[in-house]
Formats: C-alpha cells, sequence, structure tokens
C-alpha cells in the first residue's frame, strides 16, 4: 500500500475516534462527510487512471476528488481574503515544487528520502506559510502539486517530448496527500499553540499579585 492511501486509512481511525473533530469544524466538514471523502479517495486511488486523450491521464483518487475537496472548502472559505490566500499559497507551493522537481535526482536511490515526500513536505509547509487556516493550507497544497506537475508537462511538450500527464496517477497521489495532509496539521498544531497562548496571557493580564496574594483586578 503506497504512503498517500496509508495516510486515508490514519485518516479514517482518527476520525472514527473523534480526535480530528476539531479540526473538521473549521474546514466545513462533518465526520460522516470525512469519511465518505476519505472512502472515496482511497478508492479513486485504487481505480487505473483514465485517459483522456492527447496522452493525458487522470486518477480520481489523486486528482478530480481532492480538486473537488478544494472547490468545496474554497467555497465555504469565510472570507475573500482567505480564499485570495489559499489561491496565493498555491501558486508558491507549485513554483517551489516545480523549482525542487529541477534539482532533485530522478533515482530514489540517489538521496535518503523519496523526492516525492520531499515535494510533498515542503509543499505542505509552504501551503501553509501562505494558507494559513485548515482550508487555504491544504487547498493550497493540493492545488500546488497539481499545478506543478501541469506546467512541467506543458514545458515538456513545449519543447517537444510528447511525455504522457498522469494528474494524480502514481506518485502524485502520494505528493498531493502528503502536501495537503501536512500543511492542515501544521494550520492546527500552530493554531492550537497560538490559541493556548493567548487564552494564557488573558488570565495572566486578568490577574495581580498585591500584598503577597494574587488576585482577580475586578477586586475578587
Amino acid at each position: 500500500m503506497s504512503v498517500g492511501l496509508t495516510l486515508l486509512v490514519i485518516v479514517t481511525i482518527l476520525v472514527l475516534l473523534g480526535v480530528c473533530r476539531g479540526v473538521l469544524d473549521k474546514m466545513g466538514l462533518t465526520d460522516r462527510q470525512a469519511l465518505a471523502l476519505t472512502a472515496a479517495l482511497f478508492i479513486g486511488g485504487l481505480i487505473p487512471d483514465i485517459p483522456l486523450g492527447g496522452n493525458v491521464y487522470v486518477n480520481l483518487g489523486g486528482a478530480v476528488i481532492p480538486l473537488g475537496i478544494c472547490v468545496y472548502l474554497l467555497v465555504r472559505a469565510g472570507t475573500a481574503k482567505e480564499r485570495v490566500r489559499a489561491l496565493v499559497g498555491a501558486v508558491a507551493t507549485g513554483l517551489l515544487v516545480y523549482w525542487l522537481g529541477r534539482f532533485m535526482p530522478d533515482e530514489p536511490e540517489a538521496i535518503v528520502i523519496d523526492p516525492n515526500y520531499v515535494y510533498g513536505l515542503v509543499g505542505g509547509l509552504t501551503a501553509y506559510l501562505l494558507g494559513r487556516s485548515r482550508r487555504g493550507a491544504f487547498v493550497a497544497g493540493v492545488l500546488g502539486v497539481m499545478g506543478a506537475d501541469i506546467y512541467q508537462a506543458i514545458e515538456l511538450r513545449a519543447a517537444g517530448i510528447n511525455q504522457a500527464l498522469h494528474l494524480g496517477g502514481a506518485g502524485a497521489l502520494d505528493v498531493i496527500l502528503i502536501s495537503g495532509l501536512t500543511g492542515v496539521v501544521l494550520a492546527e498544531l500552530v493554531g492550537e499553540l497560538i490559541e493556548r497562548v493567548t487564552r494564557g496571557a488573558q488570565r495572566d493580564e486578568s490577574r495581580v499579585f498585591e500584598h503577597g496574594h494574587i488576585r482577580r483586578k475586578d477586586g475578587q
């Protein structure tokens, strides 16, 4: 089983255990919707790539369904600013992943970690930094990786190389899921940390130390 499909199994287990409820609420998804989407991604990832003609193939679990999720999340975004941030993050993520592809070795044996995982992790980090919200980070991570694949295919064809484009197929499924999920996890962890620090600061400001005792500013 690939890393991408393994991640989907892990996410499914976490959703069933209720661990992801807070994240799903902030992304505008219910537990049932999340389970349905992970099942669709898993099953779609097992289906052979669908030919679209012109030597272009698309994978349901690695491209069509993730793209649909991104559209849904963009529509559900709270503000236009969040949508713009997610799309800007997608462009930046795509450019960085494309740039990495120019310098990473083609053979996985040449480096310690598989290049696909590097693309996914770097893409997820970039997506979080620019997408910020959970929704924005997922959208930026997924669309960025897909955009990098498409741009590379266009570049090759412009150079006269008619290489097949497999959107979401093969290792692309792993990269897309790693990138999107990494962005969401980082947004959740950092978001929770900031919220806790803010709550702690507010509690500290509401109390004062006076005459050897800690009391509330309102005199209680």
